[in-house]
């Protein structure tokens, strides 16, 4: 053993991990539902014991001052609780791709050759504040055979430490390695480094967290990194837009859910219909406390609409995720204008534009740059459930392995498998 890899107390953790995923690279797919299945009704059974978890870490987050957008990831009551063991039930329902033969060959030498999905190994994730992550994390590798590492903020320290008991427990129920799922619960940040060192065992790496975590992956790992979930995300109202319609898409966007990352931010308003919408816009989204925040002849619109509802935009809210019910809102003259503020402010997450011009539409969605794009719906789709993909381990805003929601074909790779008759190359 190195020295390097003695100096690193994860090093027990990455071994059990790599150990457990051989043993779940051989079971079938009526082995992993199985696991899965009591895994859902584990979590029905423990529900009191998770959700008074919960309200421990709460208490905590609330006596530091937690910002409410954050409290509301946090937070599980008996309705996501049973979600998310739903979630994991309709996981069951997927098919597996493992052992799926992509395509294959006879070549002129005579060998047949395949490729075929394989499990990734071992994933690992870093993430915060979202309990329900660890389950959708753990089931999703589980179904594809793989080991998990997982690594929760310290805000839900009890949350995570319930939820992976309770898997533990499925797991050796079922004569499994403990190993296969693993928390990581100190909230030393030490470790966050050393895991990404741990490329000895640890095949992929998915941060789930502000810029600075992407940051800190992007630059220190060995790991091959993941990186998504960050949400700057846009609407644009066309000039040819159904304006009643465009406000309720605008609120589901925004006020359904405004701590996820596929909430809007700033919604782009072509200059033609501005008088009349953004005025409409403010008194809408005045009920649901919504602050807007503009400039110029935006501003000026709003503020006459609902004046303690809109400020003025500051340096940097076009590129803040305000998880939160602030909106930056801007009139633009043409498509192309809102596709360059698009380019100067997105992330890559998830774009929609508000258009009965089918072929303008047509035009943002070919030149837009972003994992998923939208035609007259909300940005709010934007998720490994709504997208049948069962729950998902992240939002990739890259364009290598994979893009946008992420779900069980991207938690494998494949092996090229040749079979010949003791063939020989010439």
């Amino acid at each position: 053993m190195t020295a390097d890899a003695q100096s690193n107390p994860l090093e027990n953790m990455g071994r059990a991990a790599k150990d457990a995923a051989y043993a779940l690279a051989l079971l079938s797919a009526k082995e992993k539902n199985a696991l899965l299945l009591s895994l859902a009704d584990t979590l029905d059974e423990r529900a009191e014991a998770i959700l008074a978890a919960n309200a421990k870490d709460l208490d905590a987050a609330r006596a530091s001052g937690m910002a409410e957008s954050l409290m509301d990831r946090l937070a599980l009551d008996p309705e996501r609780l049973a979600g998310m063991a739903g979630d994991v039930r309709a996981v069951c329902a997927l098919h597996d791709p493992v052992g799926e033969i992509i395509d294959g060959s006879l070549l002129d030498s005579g060998l047949s050759l395949m490729r075929r999905r394989v499990p990734l190994g071992v994933v690992a994730a870093i993430y915060e504040a979202r309990p329900n992550v660890t389950v959708d994390v753990a089931a999703l590798c589980l179904k594809t055979g793989n080991a998990v590492i997982l690594r929760g903020g310290r805000e839900t320290v009890h949350s995570n430490a319930a939820l992976v008991e309770a898997i533990q427990a499925c797991l050796t129920a079922h004569g499994l390695p403990e190993g296969a799922v693993q928390a990581i619960r100190s909230a030393d940040r030490s470790l966050v480094s050393a895991l990404l060192r741990l490329d000895a065992y640890v095949d992929m790496l998915i941060p789930r967290g502000g810029a600075g975590l992407h940051r800190l992956c992007r630059e220190e790992s060995r790991i091959p990194v993941i990186t998504g979930g960050i949400g700057v995300c846009h609407i644009y109202v066309d000039e040819s837009a159904d304006q009643a319609k465009a406000l309720h898409v605008v609120e589901n966007a925004k006020i359904q859910r405004p701590s996820a990352c596929n909430a809007v931010e700033t919604l782009l308003v072509h200059r033609a219909v501005a008088p009349r919408f953004l005025p409409l816009l403010a008194r809408h989204l005045e009920a649901f406390g919504t602050l807007l925040h503009a400039e110029g002849e935006a501003f000026a619109m709003l503020f006459a609409a609902v004046p303690d509802r809109a400020v003025p935009v500051e340096p940097g809210d076009y590129d803040k995720e305000w998880l939160s019910r602030d909106m930056n809102v801007k009139i633009v003259d043409s498509l192309d204008q809102a596709l360059a503020h698009i380019r100067a402010h997105g992330t890559g997450h998830s774009e929609a534009i508000l258009s009965e011009n089918m072929a303008l539409a047509e035009r943002f969605v070919s030149s837009v740059d972003a994992a998923a794009v939208y035609v007259n719906a909300s940005t709010r789709f934007t998720d490994g459930g709504q997208f049948g993909l069962g729950a998902e381990v992240a939002i990739s805003t890259q364009k290598l392995h994979a893009r946008g929601p992420m779900g069980l074909e991207a938690l494998t790779t494949y092996k090229w498998i040749a079979r010949g008759d003791y063939s020989i190359r010439a």
